[in-house]
Parts: structure tokens; C-alpha cells; sequence
């Protein structure tokens, strides 16, 4: 099977990869086919999600998985949120992310910046598929008073796990491979691609 990842983000794709590396599928990256990319404009992860996957359905004319995740802070009301990859502006890059999420919370102590991340995985047979396949996963912690760490990507350095006693960037990858948001989500794509992926016997 071939499936299209409506992301350009290498470190999302590196991850889903890994997270799918059994299954006898290939993952290509929306920037194999166009340097455009959807809006996203819509309120919540599961609109934004859908939204994606049917941009690069229809841009590759595969079958295509969207990844809408983001972070949410407690002590900002549930910000970023949608906006995570974006909050420090339309072109911003996750240092700058990082950099003004610390902004934010320089007044907020510790035990004060419960947080977590959220993902909504997405599956689309075609680009007019009526019934996209949702899949979610949450994952707490706390927002650190600093950096540390230098595995994942995006808050990543931010995200301390109370349970390991470190950010999420200080985890091993096979460590977060069984922890995070997009593991518990892909867990559940997995169990669905599994079945469309066993022989028929009929």
C-alpha cells in the first residue's frame, strides 16, 4: 500500500515512519508532490486534519493519512492549541515556538504548567472519501522551565514527563515510540491498517 502523509514536516514523517515501519506500506510526503499545502483554518485538530488529508488525496491520488497535533497549556487557556506550529507566526520555526512558549509562562511556577499534547491522525481512502477514519491519543505532563534534551522535534525540549523525570527530547525514541500522543493514535491506524492489510479469504 501507498499512502500519502499530507505533511513537509521530515520530522513527523520520520516518526509516523518509524511508528509504521512492520506494515507492508510506503509513506511518501505531500513534498514529493506539491509545495502547497492546505489551510488551516478550522478551529479544531479533527477539522484541520480532514481538511489535510483531502488536499493530498487529491494533490498525489493516493490514499493519504493527515496528522493534526498540537499542544495544549493549561495556564494559557489551552494554547497554542491549533496554532502550535504556528505560534510565534505564519513562518516561525519551532525554536521560535519554543522561545515564546517560555515567554508566556516566565511567571507561571513550576507546578503551575500542566500541559499536553494532543494528535488526530486522519485516514482517507480517496479524496471524496464520505468517511474519513479517525484516530486520537493525548498525552500529559508539564511545560519545563527550560530546555533540555535533543531527540524529536517541536516542543519536544518543553515537554517534561513526570513519570520518566524528563522531557520528552531526553526520551529515547523507542521510549517515546510507546508514550506519546502520535503513538496512541498510530497504535489505533495501525490495528485499522492491519485489517485492510490482511489477505482476503473469502
Amino acid at each position: 500500500m501507498h499512502l500519502v502523509l499530507a505533511s513537509g514536516n521530515r520530522g513527523k514523517l520520520a516518526e509516523l515512519r518509524g511508528l509504521l515501519a512492520d506494515l507492508p506500506l510506503t509513506l511518501a510526503s505531500l513534498a514529493d508532490f506539491t509545495a502547497e499545502a492546505a489551510e488551516e483554518t478550522a478551529p479544531t485538530f479533527v477539522e484541520n486534519a480532514i481538511a489535510k488529508a483531502r488536499f493530498a488525496a487529491q494533490a498525489s491520488g493516493l490514499p493519504a493519512l493527515a496528522d493534526d497535533s498540537g499542544l495544549e497549556v493549561d495556564a494559557l487557556g489551552g494554547a497554542p492549541g491549533v496554532r502550535s506550529a504556528r505560534f510565534a507566526g505564519p513562518d516561525a520555526d519551532d525554536a521560535a515556538n519554543r522561545r515564546l512558549l517560555l515567554e508566556r509562562l516566565a511567571h507561571v511556577p513550576a507546578g503551575a504548567r500542566r500541559a499536553r499534547f494532543r494528535c488526530v491522525l486522519v485516514y482517507l481512502r480517496h479524496a471524496d472519501d464520505p468517511w474519513p477514519q479517525i484516530f486520537t491519543g493525548t498525552w500529559e505532563g508539564e511545560i519545563a522551565l527550560e530546555e533540555a534534551g535533543s531527540h524529536g522535534f517541536g516542543y519536544d525540549p518543553l515537554f517534561w514527563v513526570p513519570a520518566r523525570g524528563c522531557t520528552a527530547a531526553q526520551l529515547a525514541p523507542a521510549d517515546k515510540a510507546l508514550l506519546s500522543h502520535r503513538a496512541q493514535a498510530t497504535a489505533a491506524l495501525r490495528a485499522f491498517l492491519q485489517d485492510r492489510l490482511a489477505p482476503s479469504h473469502d
